[in-house]
């Protein structure tokens, strides 16, 4: 794997659940009731970073109580995708109890099972097939129990919201609760367990509101940045003007004529610390210091050309036929360079940290998806053993792929080594700019080609920088090649900062390239973009979406431009298939874009929760039409210019359009992911629909009323 594909592609700590947490330290905070375990084997890469053999880990998944509740443990983390929801609906539905007997703990690394982070979309669809093994082998202890304590054979059973009784006589019955108290039962899944086929689904796939809903909505929720403890300090850490500058002077005098105000200078880290947040930022402003700036030689008007210039190193992701072949079968071919910028995460929660060291145990309270790779990353800084460092992961306010680890996170636990009491880094709007990563710039160049009959002959794309998910061509192609172009392992990185994930890592550009090539290839063809999509699919599955997306928009398309402004992009997200349908309106003299309507089908298998999921596509598309229309970070060199959302614009409530999900359900396969799919699409979508409107093609993201405006002036 590439140095800068790790960022994109799923490694093997993502797709197989493996968990290292001790089983008898997990049972000390246990009482009585029935508890499940499952095996997980440990990959030979994974046992030897952690320096053992590790053959197996026995690992808690739930534990259903004296008082009949049932507890889910899980390393995944709640950050507004659901699944603090959609999880708990999964357990209920294997053990027959009422969703609200649940409870979720999530992400607590002494209580929950190792997990490498809550990621691309894949908590339900890779934690949720063992979740249900472990529910449904508690299910099966319990009916054990309950026909011995009521002398009858487990078949003659039924339950019902946790209370199982004869099926002939519903008089003589047993709860959960009756047969747990007193006992202490340890299990551990292995061999077959039979899960409820979804005929039998009463809970699962059945519209549910959101069970932290109450709590966020009342301020009950508590975020790392509410949280307080005695004696604890807020600390403020001197920034560079710039990535990879460096600290030349620092004068800190000034500050340390503020009555209580604590002044750290440690190598590379200059902080100040207080009792009081306002304080401590007071004080950091009379810090004088001079930093030495690298020269700046990349900006945001040439990134693309020094992009084209590093990308040495080149991959083939997947290829078809005989390129050689596909040329020669074309009677025209086609082709096009598509731009995206850099786009920040933007979470309305800035990046927030709390260390308290204690005797015993470390406390760390942190704004992240990845709380064991945190948990390891204190451990380290601290140089003490990972088993004596507690994440306590609470609700997070946003993610987007953007809080996995920081800088700030070792600031933080330094500062609170130094001074001994417990430390708080909240980064401000301006620091989450400069130091969040962000989406990488990319560049995706395509030559296609076509047959007189209007199928696609030749696919022949080179993605720059932009990740390989979502590059496969879902279309009927007899010649094919994808490569992937970066810097080479060994050479400097061609970004002039930090970039990472972003909600649909990779695919948000290679959609962009990809389906409004499509309509560029439609047009010459002769056809509209409906009919030539269907007519070059073979994909069954991906046909039915599409059809499902235009039955429900119900508009005609016709061959581009109509002036309609309607616009079609489909897509392969992780196995969800996505189809969206936009219309909009576009002011040539302004260059404004009015998205009117969007209607998004989705396929993502079984559907846990409907009302959740309708809820992540309406979020979805209204996160996507910022990156479309306004989002670009501006920067010189590694200097970020865009400080707040006064130059940043992210999306605005006016431009929300009405948003119709269609939910495609598919039972037999399992559930495949719905937080992202249905971002991807976004930037294609808009795109067609703009040219139909006004027949310009945009062929960068952000599409921009000045982009627009230029474009219409060219012709």
């Amino acid at each position: 794997m590439k140095k800068d594909d790790y960022l994109f592609e799923p490694d093997l700590d993502e797709i197989l659940p493996e968990y290292k947490l001790d089983r008898r330290d997990f049972l000390k905070h246990l009482g009585g009731g029935i508890i499940i375990f499952i095996t997980a084997g440990v990959p030979a890469a994974e046992a030897q970073r952690r320096g053992s053999e590790y053959p197996e880990d026995l690992n808690a998944y739930l534990k259903v109580g004296e008082d009949g509740r049932v507890t889910c443990y899980t390393g995944k983390i709640e950050m507004g995708q659901g699944i603090f929801t959609s999880l708990a609906q999964m357990l209920a539905e294997e053990l027959d109890v009422p969703l609200k007997s649940v409870d979720m703990v999530m992400g607590d690394t002494d209580l929950c099972p190792w997990d490498s982070g809550t990621v691309g979309s894949r908590s339900t669809k890779y934690f949720g097939p063992p979740l249900r093994e472990a529910g449904a082998k508690a299910r099966a202890i319990l009916f054990q129990l309950a026909a011995i304590r009521l002398k009858t054979d487990k078949n003659k059973l039924v339950v019902k919201d946790g209370i199982i009784s004869v099926k002939d006589n519903p008089d003589i019955n047993v709860s959960y609760a009756q047969l747990t108290k007193g006992k202490r039962i340890e299990r551990q899944v292995g061999g077959n367990v039979n899960i409820k086929h979804y005929s039998q689904h009463t809970i699962s796939g059945t519209p549910a509101f959101r069970t932290d809903a109450l709590q966020k909505v009342t301020g009950e929720a508590k975020y790392t940045g509410d949280i307080r403890l005695p004696g604890m300090l807020y600390a403020k850490v001197l920034r560079p003007p710039a990535h990879n500058a460096k600290l030349v002077s620092v004068d800190t005098s000034p500050a340390k004529k503020i009555e209580g105000i604590i002044i750290v200078e440690e190598k590379d880290l200059v902080a100040v610390l207080h009792e009081k947040p306002d304080v401590a930022e007071r004080a950091l402003t009379t810090i004088k210091a001079e930093f030495d700036n690298p020269e700046q030689t990349i900006n945001n008007k040439t990134i693309f050309t020094h992009l084209e210039k590093s990308a040495t190193s080149q991959r083939i992701v997947t290829e078809n036929g005989d390129i050689k072949s596909g040329q020669n079968n074309s009677a025209q071919s086609i082709e096009a360079a598509y731009y995206n910028h850099y786009v920040a995460h933007s979470p309305m929660e800035t990046h927030t940290v709390l260390v308290d060291i204690g005797k015993d145990k470390v406390r760390v309270w942190v704004s992240s998806q990845t709380p064991f790779r945190i948990q390891e990353e204190v451990a380290e800084i601290l140089g003490i053993p990972v088993e004596k460092v507690r994440v306590m992961q609470i609700f997070l306010g946003g993610g987007f792929g953007g809080k996995k680890s920081g800088l700030y996170i070792e600031e933080a636990a330094r500062l609170a080594k130094i001074t001994g009491r417990p430390v708080q880094i909240a980064l401000t709007r301006k620091e989450e700019f400069f130091y969040n990563t962000f989406r990488p710039a990319a560049v995706v160049k395509a030559k296609t080609g076509l047959n007189k009959n209007g199928l696609i002959t030749l696919w022949d794309f080179e993605h720059l920088f932009s990740g390989t998910r979502s590059t496969e061509p879902i279309y009927n192609i007899p010649h094919y090649i994808v490569k992937y172009k970066s810097t080479g392992r060994n050479e400097p990185d061609a970004h002039p900062f930090g970039t990472g994930a972003w909600r649909g890592p990779g695919s948000n550009t290679n959609v962009f390239a990809m389906e409004s090539h499509t309509d560029v290839m439609a047009q010459a063809a002769g056809m509209d973009p409906l009919s030539f999509r269907l007519k070059n699919l073979s994909d069954e599955r991906m046909k039915r979406v599409l059809t499902a997306a235009a039955d429900h928009f119900g508009n005609t398309f016709v061959k581009s431009p109509s002036g309609k402004g309607y616009g079609i992009a489909c897509t392969n997200y992780l196995n969800t298939y996505v189809v969206s349908m936009a219309e909009v309106d576009v002011d040539k003299n302004t260059g404004h874009v009015q998205v009117k309507r969007i209607v998004c089908a989705q396929d993502m298998g079984e559907i846990i929760n409907p009302q959740g999921a309708k809820l992540q596509i309406e979020g979805a598309v209204t996160m996507g039409l910022g990156y479309c229309l306004t989002e670009e970070i501006k920067f010189n060199g590694g200097q970020i210019i865009d400080e707040n959302f006064d130059t940043y614009e992210i999306t605005r409530f006016s431009w929300v359009p009405k948003i119709e999900p269609v939910l495609i359900d598919n039972p037999e396969l399992p559930p495949q992911g719905c937080g992202e799919p249905s971002i991807t699409t976004m930037g294609a979508v808009i795109a067609n629909a703009v040219y139909d409107a006004i027949g310009v093609r945009l062929y960068t993201l952000p599409m921009t009323p000045e982009r627009i405006k230029e474009a219409v002036n060219k012709g």
